[in-house]
């Protein structure tokens, strides 16, 4: 079998989870920043 098989496998397995990460990182600090908008509209 070829290695690149391997070498091509590695670098979608990176891509997909630095995606992932960065999409979750994203989604949570909308959520924070909305906690903290309405923390800031109370007073």
């Amino acid at each position: 079998m070829n290695q690149w098989a391997f070498v091509i496998g590695a670098y979608a397995l990176t891509f997909a989870g630095t995606g992932i990460i960065s999409l979750l990182s994203w989604r949570g600090m909308r959520g924070a920043e909305a906690s903290a908008q309405q923390l800031s509209d109370r007073t």
